[in-house]
Protein backbone atom coordinates (compact mmCIF):
# COMPACT_ATOMS: atom_id res chain seq x y z
CA UNK A 1 0.00 0.00 0.00
CA UNK A 2 1.18 3.52 -0.77
CA UNK A 3 2.84 5.24 2.15
CA UNK A 4 2.03 8.81 1.06
CA UNK A 5 -0.43 10.63 3.25
CA UNK A 6 -0.42 8.08 6.07
CA UNK A 7 3.33 8.48 6.50
CA UNK A 8 3.04 12.25 6.32
CA UNK A 9 0.27 12.24 8.91
CA UNK A 10 2.18 9.91 11.20
CA UNK A 11 5.27 12.13 11.00
CA UNK A 12 3.31 15.36 11.37
CA UNK A 13 1.48 14.12 14.48
CA UNK A 14 4.45 12.36 16.09
CA UNK A 15 5.13 15.07 18.68
CA UNK A 16 1.46 15.50 19.53
CA UNK A 17 1.06 11.71 19.77
CA UNK A 18 4.08 11.36 22.08
CA UNK A 19 2.80 14.17 24.30
CA UNK A 20 -0.60 12.49 24.47
CA UNK A 21 0.89 9.12 25.42
CA UNK A 22 3.02 10.78 28.09
CA UNK A 23 0.17 12.76 29.58
CA UNK A 24 -2.31 9.90 29.33
CA UNK A 25 -0.16 7.62 31.54
CA UNK A 26 -2.82 4.95 31.18
CA UNK A 27 -1.15 2.44 33.49
CA UNK A 28 -1.33 4.87 36.40
CA UNK A 29 -4.84 6.03 35.49
CA UNK A 30 -6.22 2.50 35.35
CA UNK A 31 -4.45 1.20 38.46
CA UNK A 32 -7.73 1.65 40.36
CA UNK A 33 -11.32 1.20 39.24
CA UNK A 34 -12.01 4.81 40.17
CA UNK A 35 -9.19 5.91 37.90
CA UNK A 36 -10.45 3.71 35.08
CA UNK A 37 -13.95 5.13 35.48
CA UNK A 38 -12.53 8.65 35.32
CA UNK A 39 -10.67 7.81 32.12
CA UNK A 40 -13.83 6.41 30.52
CA UNK A 41 -15.71 9.56 31.51
CA UNK A 42 -13.14 11.67 29.67
CA UNK A 43 -13.02 9.39 26.62
CA UNK A 44 -16.80 9.44 26.47
CA UNK A 45 -16.74 13.24 26.39
CA UNK A 46 -14.19 13.16 23.57
CA UNK A 47 -16.19 10.73 21.42
CA UNK A 48 -19.48 12.48 22.19
CA UNK A 49 -18.02 15.65 20.71
CA UNK A 50 -15.97 14.32 17.80
CA UNK A 51 -18.11 11.46 16.47
CA UNK A 52 -21.04 13.69 15.42
CA UNK A 53 -18.63 16.26 13.91
CA UNK A 54 -16.78 13.59 11.92
CA UNK A 55 -20.03 11.98 10.83
CA UNK A 56 -21.39 15.25 9.48
CA UNK A 57 -18.19 16.13 7.62
CA UNK A 58 -17.74 12.65 6.10
CA UNK A 59 -21.41 12.22 5.21
CA UNK A 60 -20.76 8.49 4.71
CA UNK A 61 -22.48 6.52 7.45
CA UNK A 62 -21.86 3.20 5.73
CA UNK A 63 -18.14 3.74 6.28
CA UNK A 64 -18.21 5.65 9.56
CA UNK A 65 -21.11 3.99 11.37
CA UNK A 66 -19.20 0.80 12.33
CA UNK A 67 -16.38 3.01 13.62
CA UNK A 68 -18.51 4.82 16.17
CA UNK A 69 -17.70 3.74 19.72
CA UNK A 70 -19.72 6.11 21.88
CA UNK A 71 -22.29 3.40 22.56
CA UNK A 72 -19.51 1.12 23.85
CA UNK A 73 -18.33 3.80 26.24
CA UNK A 74 -21.88 4.21 27.51
CA UNK A 75 -22.15 0.45 28.01
CA UNK A 76 -18.83 0.32 29.89
CA UNK A 77 -19.85 3.20 32.15
CA UNK A 78 -23.14 1.45 32.86
CA UNK A 79 -21.21 -1.70 33.81
CA UNK A 80 -19.26 0.40 36.30
CA UNK A 81 -22.41 1.68 37.95
CA UNK A 82 -23.41 4.89 36.19
CA UNK A 83 -27.11 5.17 35.36
CA UNK A 84 -28.19 6.27 31.87
CA UNK A 85 -29.39 9.66 33.08
CA UNK A 86 -26.02 10.42 34.61
CA UNK A 87 -24.16 9.24 31.51
CA UNK A 88 -26.07 11.64 29.24
CA UNK A 89 -25.14 14.60 31.46
CA UNK A 90 -21.39 13.92 31.42
CA UNK A 91 -19.31 16.78 29.98
CA UNK A 92 -18.65 16.77 26.23
CA UNK A 93 -15.66 18.24 24.44
CA UNK A 94 -16.06 21.00 21.85
CA UNK A 95 -14.53 19.47 18.71
CA UNK A 96 -12.35 21.31 16.23
CA UNK A 97 -14.06 22.62 13.10
CA UNK A 98 -14.10 20.00 10.34
CA UNK A 99 -14.89 21.83 7.13
CA UNK A 100 -14.32 18.99 4.67
CA UNK A 101 -14.14 15.20 4.39
CA UNK A 102 -10.33 15.48 4.29
CA UNK A 103 -10.33 17.22 7.67
CA UNK A 104 -12.69 14.57 9.02
CA UNK A 105 -10.35 11.81 7.90
CA UNK A 106 -7.51 13.60 9.68
CA UNK A 107 -9.49 13.69 12.92
CA UNK A 108 -10.53 10.07 12.42
CA UNK A 109 -6.83 9.13 12.35
CA UNK A 110 -6.79 9.73 16.10
CA UNK A 111 -9.95 7.73 16.82
CA UNK A 112 -9.11 4.81 14.55
CA UNK A 113 -5.47 4.69 15.63
CA UNK A 114 -6.62 4.28 19.24
CA UNK A 115 -8.23 0.95 18.36
CA UNK A 116 -4.79 -0.59 17.74
CA UNK A 117 -3.10 0.08 21.09
CA UNK A 118 -6.38 0.12 22.97
CA UNK A 119 -6.64 -3.65 22.95
CA UNK A 120 -3.47 -3.82 25.06
CA UNK A 121 -5.05 -1.43 27.55
CA UNK A 122 -8.24 -3.50 27.70
CA UNK A 123 -6.38 -6.73 28.40
CA UNK A 124 -4.30 -5.04 31.09
CA UNK A 125 -7.38 -3.67 32.85
CA UNK A 126 -9.13 -7.05 32.82
CA UNK A 127 -6.01 -8.79 34.14
CA UNK A 128 -5.50 -6.19 36.86
CA UNK A 129 -9.06 -5.93 38.15
CA UNK A 130 -10.47 -9.36 37.46
CA UNK A 131 -12.73 -11.04 34.92
CA UNK A 132 -15.85 -9.27 36.20
CA UNK A 133 -14.42 -6.01 34.83
CA UNK A 134 -13.84 -7.46 31.36
CA UNK A 135 -17.45 -6.60 30.53
CA UNK A 136 -16.55 -2.93 31.10
CA UNK A 137 -13.74 -2.99 28.53
CA UNK A 138 -15.73 -3.05 25.29
CA UNK A 139 -14.41 0.38 24.25
CA UNK A 140 -10.82 -0.77 24.53
CA UNK A 141 -11.48 -3.92 22.55
CA UNK A 142 -11.80 -1.65 19.51
CA UNK A 143 -13.24 -3.50 16.54
CA UNK A 144 -12.14 -6.89 17.85
CA UNK A 145 -10.98 -9.25 15.14
CA UNK A 146 -11.94 -6.68 12.51
CA UNK A 147 -9.55 -4.04 13.88
CA UNK A 148 -6.76 -4.70 11.38
CA UNK A 149 -9.11 -4.91 8.42
CA UNK A 150 -10.89 -1.71 9.36
CA UNK A 151 -7.62 0.13 9.93
CA UNK A 152 -6.41 -0.89 6.47
CA UNK A 153 -9.71 0.24 4.94
CA UNK A 154 -9.32 3.59 6.67
CA UNK A 155 -5.75 3.92 5.41
CA UNK A 156 -6.86 3.22 1.86
CA UNK A 157 -9.32 6.13 2.11
CA UNK A 158 -6.62 8.32 3.61
CA UNK A 159 -4.14 7.66 0.83
CA UNK A 160 -6.64 8.86 -1.75
CA UNK A 161 -6.73 12.37 -0.24
CA UNK A 162 -4.86 15.57 -0.96
CA UNK A 163 -3.63 15.94 2.54
CA UNK A 164 -2.99 19.42 4.01
CA UNK A 165 -6.42 19.61 5.67
CA UNK A 166 -6.06 16.07 6.98
CA UNK A 167 -2.64 16.85 8.42
CA UNK A 168 -3.85 19.98 10.18
CA UNK A 169 -6.93 18.25 11.57
CA UNK A 170 -4.94 15.25 12.81
CA UNK A 171 -2.52 17.44 14.73
CA UNK A 172 -5.30 19.60 16.15
CA UNK A 173 -7.31 16.55 17.25
CA UNK A 174 -4.34 15.05 19.09
CA UNK A 175 -3.72 18.37 20.84
CA UNK A 176 -7.40 18.78 21.72
CA UNK A 177 -7.56 15.27 23.19
CA UNK A 178 -4.38 15.81 25.18
CA UNK A 179 -5.76 18.99 26.76
CA UNK A 180 -9.09 17.28 27.44
CA UNK A 181 -7.40 14.37 29.22
CA UNK A 182 -5.50 16.82 31.41
CA UNK A 183 -8.84 17.76 32.97
CA UNK A 184 -10.12 15.91 36.01
CA UNK A 185 -13.46 14.09 35.63
CA UNK A 186 -16.28 15.49 37.78
CA UNK A 187 -15.82 13.90 41.18
CA UNK A 188 -19.54 13.57 41.83
CA UNK A 189 -19.86 11.11 38.93
CA UNK A 190 -16.94 9.02 40.12
CA UNK A 191 -17.94 9.04 43.77
CA UNK A 192 -21.62 8.32 43.15
CA UNK A 193 -20.78 5.17 41.25
CA UNK A 194 -17.89 3.95 43.37
CA UNK A 195 -19.98 1.89 45.76
CA UNK A 196 -21.84 0.32 42.82
CA UNK A 197 -18.81 -0.80 40.81
CA UNK A 198 -18.66 -4.56 40.26
CA UNK A 199 -15.86 -6.04 42.28
CA UNK A 200 -15.17 -2.71 44.00
CA UNK A 201 -14.10 -4.53 47.11
CA UNK A 202 -11.26 -6.10 45.13
CA UNK A 203 -9.89 -2.95 43.52
CA UNK A 204 -6.15 -2.67 43.81
CA UNK A 205 -5.44 -6.39 43.90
Amino acid sequence: MSSGLHSRLRAATAQAHEALERDLDWEARTSTLEGYLGLLVLMRGFHAGFEPAIGRALDDETFFGPRRRLDRLDADLACLGLDPGTITTLPTITPIALASPAAAYGALYVLEGSTLGGQVIGRSIAERHGPEIAAACSYYRGHGRDTGRMWNAYRARLEALDGDEALEAGIATFDTLRLWLAEQPPLEFVQSSKSQQPGSGHAGR
